[in-house]
C-alpha cells in the first residue's frame, strides 16, 4: 500500500503548503499531479500485490478532500499567500487532484459493503455538486455499461466533446428515472434530494467562508472535476459494445468491454481506477486487488491521463483509437460466433 499513499497523499500534501504558503509549493503541486506522473510511468515498475482493502488509504483521503477543497476556497479568493501564477497554477493542480484522486477514491467507497464508507464517497461527491453520479453510476452504468442504454459509455466515432454534451444532463437524468423506479410511491426516500441539498449546502458553505468569490471558485473546482469524470468514463469506454443476444438483451458483461491502462504510478495516484475491466466484473473487489490482464482485456496505448488529453483532440484521438476499439469488436463477435 505504500505507492497507494504515496501517490495519492504526495499532491495533497503539496496542495495544502500552497495554500498557506504560497511560494514554490503551487508549482510541486501542479508537477505532482502531471509532470511527476508521467515521468514515475516511464519507471515501468509493477505495483506490489496486497491483500489490504486499502480502506484506511480512503479515509486519509476522505479527509484531505474536505479539508483542501475548503481550504483552497479561502486561498483562491484571498489575496495573501497567492500571488496570480500561484492562484493559476494552485487552481489547476487543485482540480486535478480534486477530478483524478478525489473522484476515484468516491468511486471506490460507493462501491463499499459498509454504510460509512458509501455514506463518506457519496458526500464527496455532494461537494462536487455531482451527487447524482452515485445513483447513475450503481443504478445505470453497472448496469447498462457498453450499451447505448449508459450515457456514460461512448459510442464509436463520437468525439469527446459532443459526449460532453450528450452526456452530462443524460447522467442526470438516467439517474433521476433508475431511482424513481426503485422509490416508486415513496418520494420522500428518493435521494436525489440529498444530491442536490448536499451541492446545495455545499456551497452556502463556501458563500459563507469566502463570500461570492468562494462560491464562484467552489463552482469552477466542481464543474472543472465534474468534467474529468466524464472525460474518465469516456476515454474508459469508447468504442465497446456489447453484442445484443437473441432475445433482445445484451450480452453480460466482460473483459472486453471497457478500456485500461496498466501503468503504476498514475494507477497507484487513482486508486487503481484505470483497472477498468476488472472492476466491472467485481464491482465490490478492493481497489488493491483489481488486476490487468492485456490478452483478454482492451488495453490503453498510453496512460489515462495521457489519453485524456488525447482525447480533447477528437481527430487525434479516433486516429489512434477507432481501429483498436474496431479490432476489439470484431475480435469479440468472431468468438461469439466460434460460441466462445
Amino acid at each position: 500500500m505504500l505507492w497507494y499513499a504515496i501517490a495519492s497523499l504526495t499532491p495533497a500534501a503539496f496542495l495544502g503548503a500552497a495554500c498557506l504558503w504560497g511560494g514554490i509549493w503551487p508549482l510541486l503541486a501542479l508537477l505532482s499531479v502531471t509532470g511527476a506522473v508521467y515521468f514515475m510511468d516511464r519507471l515501468n515498475r509493477l505495483l506490489p500485490d496486497t491483500q489490504s482493502s486499502g480502506l484506511w488509504l480512503s479515509y486519509l483521503l476522505t479527509a484531505a478532500h474536505f479539508l483542501l477543497l475548503w481550504l483552497g476556497v479561502i486561498a483562491l479568493s484571498s489575496d495573501n499567500p497567492l500571488n496570480l501564477t500561484g492562484k493559476i497554477m494552485t487552481f489547476a493542480a487543485l482540480g486535478l487532484f480534486l477530478g483524478q484522486v478525489s473522484n476515484s477514491n468516491a468511486h471506490e467507497l460507493i462501491h463499499a459493503k459498509a454504510r460509512l464508507p458509501r455514506r463518506l464517497g457519496a458526500l464527496i461527491f455532494c461537494t462536487l455538486g455531482h451527487g447524482h453520479h452515485v445513483s447513475a453510476h450503481l443504478h445505470v452504468h453497472h448496469i447498462h455499461a457498453a450499451t447505448n442504454g449508459d450515457p456514460n459509455s461512448a459510442r464509436l466515432g463520437e468525439g469527446f466533446w459532443q459526449f460532453w454534451l450528450r452526456a452530462a444532463p443524460a447522467e442526470f437524468v438516467a439517474g433521476l428515472r433508475a431511482e424513481s423506479r426503485r422509490h416508486q410511491g415513496k418520494p420522500l426516500r428518493h435521494p436525489y434530494w440529498l444530491w442536490i441539498g448536499g451541492a446545495a449546502i455545499s456551497l452556502l458553505l463556501s458563500y459563507a467562508i469566502a463570500g461570492t468569490s468562494g462560491l464562484l471558485i467552489h463552482v469552477a473546482l466542481a464543474a472543472y472535476a465534474q468534467w474529468q469524470l466524464l472525460l474518465s468514463d469516456y476515454v474508459q469506454h469508447y468504442g465497446l459494445r456489447r453484442a445484443i443476444l437473441p432475445g433482445g438483451k445484451p450480452e453480460p458483461m466482460g473483459p472486453q468491454h471497457s478500456w485500461n491502462a496498466p501503468q503504476w504510478y498514475s494507477s497507484a495516484m487513482m486508486l487503481n481506477a484505470p483497472r477498468h475491466s476488472d472492476h466491472h466484473l467485481r464491482p465490490a473487489r478492493p481497489f488493491p486487488a483489481l488486476q490487468v490482464t492485456p490478452d483478454t482485456m482492451p488495453v490503453l496505448p498510453r496512460s489515462l491521463p495521457v489519453m485524456a488529453s488525447i482525447a480533447l483532440i477528437p481527430p487525434i484521438w479516433r486516429r489512434i483509437m477507432d481501429h483498436r476499439a474496431a479490432r476489439w469488436q470484431n475480435a469479440a463477435s468472431a468468438d461469439q460466433r466460434a460460441g466462445r
